[in-house]
């Protein structure tokens, strides 16, 4: 745990207790802040208490003087409500701010690098770990990505922090200015907590905040809200900006043509690696994450040979296109991480015989989106909230059953692929929905698919 000093002797609140705001607490305490903690779950306070955390009710404390007030990113300060608690730090003139900015008023020696984006940046977080790591500097991974900011190793100014970075997040980190910061995509999602698609991608541009013209703004141009934000950024001159994409050439940038991540940024065009065979990084979505990877290591200055063997030996991620087992000739995909259409598209692209298992709890617009992949879908298996819906939206156009339950949809899917005999077939789980009707997490949905095809009888290739 890293300690955190720059509030010592200082009345602070923290509102959440979960993972980010229990380490959080402890790591101001441990630095002489008078922390004022509080949690809206009970059981949450109780176990934070145990944890020896002071737990005082926010909302009738005395917060005169408080100097800030850290917010789990889950917890809106702005749309569609503030939490009442927020309301009253705002009026006592605190700060309201997130782990991740205690991470930068603390770790200010160490380089930073940011990720964020509506899909990708998982992957893209966990593959520039794995090549800072393989090249043999430190680095410590965490944010959204799970491993809470104030949990990581406190590092050197050799060290490298990777952070996968949320619109909540970003909303909540004022003073840091990332040494490499990278924009993947932007679709429409949690519109909500953002007070419509404005605020949403006014929350996702916040990664560029306060860049020095030393730090490197890494943008993908796939999308035409991006590129607008590429436009934007090379026009103002005052940091590095690097294009990034994987669908066409971009002078200048780095990306995949023909198959091939090709560095331009000499303004050669020189070959990198061939992205086709990796099959820990397959999909044209990937290619992107790869070249946005590629883009930052290569910033913080490690050789393009080290960051090309480190793409070769990238594992994957858990819940992202992870390739669980090859059974009779079938293969089964867990890419339970797709809680939302845009990203259960990405996976749809990638295989041409899918048996799609899909549903839970449906994003706005639910799955009409993903019609232009209809045609790779020999069968859906629909489980969950959203499986009368998905039914209706699949019509005559899929063939599709309605399972409930994923232990159903695992079996039929099997059964099905098997009888039809399809090469090349996929069982691929890919929701296109959150997992709350069903599930904690998307971990523990992703989980639950492992252990039932674990299960499956046949011979494993």
């Amino acid at each position: 745990m890293i300690t955190v000093s720059a509030f010592k002797d200082r009345k602070i609140g923290v509102l959440g207790l979960g993972r980010s705001g229990l380490v959080a607490a402890r790591a101001l305490a441990a630095g002489g802040a008078r922390v004022m903690a509080w949690d809206d779950a009970a059981a949450t306070r109780d176990k934070a208490a145990a944890a020896g955390v002071a737990i005082v009710d926010l909302a009738t404390a005395d917060l005169a003087g408080m100097a800030a007030l850290v917010l789990s990113p889950g917890i809106p300060h702005t749309h569609p409500a503030p939490h009442p608690v927020v309301v009253r730090a705002r009026e006592a003139g605190a700060e309201i701010i997130g782990d991740i900015e205690l991470l930068a008023r603390t770790q200010r020696e160490a380089a930073m690098v940011g990720i964020t984006g509506t899909n990708g940046k998982s992957t893209t977080t966990s593959l520039i770990a794995h090549i800072v790591g393989s090249a043999g500097r430190q680095v410590a991974v965490g944010g959204n990505l799970g491993t809470p900011a104030l949990s990581l190793a406190p590092l050197g100014s050799d060290g490298i922090y990777v952070l996968e970075m949320s619109s909540y997040q970003l909303e909540l980190t004022q003073s840091l200015a990332f040494d490499a910061a990278i924009l993947l995509n932007v679709t429409p999602d949690h519109l909500g907590r953002h007070g419509g698609m404005d605020g949403y991608i006014a929350a996702k541009r916040r990664i560029f905040r306060g860049q020095a013209r030393s730090q490197a703004a890494i943008v993908g141009v796939d999308d035409a809200i991006c590129r607008g934000i590429h436009e934007d950024l090379a026009c103002a001159c005052d940091r590095i900006v690097v294009p990034i994409s994987a669908e066409r050439r971009v002078p200048g940038g780095i990306y995949v043509a023909d198959g091939i991540l090709t560095d331009d940024t000499k303004g050669t065009a020189a070959p990198v690696i061939e992205m086709a065979g990796l099959a820990r990084l397959p999909g044209i979505h990937n290619w992107q994450n790869a070249a946005a990877a590629y883009a930052a290591v290569r910033h913080l200055g490690i050789a393009a040979g080290v960051a090309a063997e480190a793409i070769r030996s990238f594992p994957g991620l858990a819940h992202r296109q992870e390739l669980i087992a090859t059974i009779d000739g079938v293969r089964y995909v867990n890419d339970s991480k797709a809680t939302n259409a845009d990203a259960a598209a990405k996976a749809l692209a990638c295989y041409e015989t899918v048996y799609w298992i899909a549903g839970g709890l449906a994003k706005e617009g639910g799955i009409a989106s993903l019609a232009p992949y209809f045609g790779r879908i020999r069968h859906a298996f629909l489980i969950g909230d959203s499986a009368t819906a998905f039914a209706d939206t699949l019509g005559g156009a899929v063939h599709h059953r309605r399972s409930g339950e994923l232990a159903a949809a695992v079996s039929a899917a099997r059964e099905t692929a098997l009888a039809e005999g399809a090469k090349d077939a996929v069982v691929l789980l890919s929701p296109a929905c959150a997992s709350f009707d069903q599930f904690s997490d998307f971990e523990a949905r992703g989980d639950a698919f492992r252990s039932l095809v674990e299960a499956l009888p046949g011979r494993r290739t």
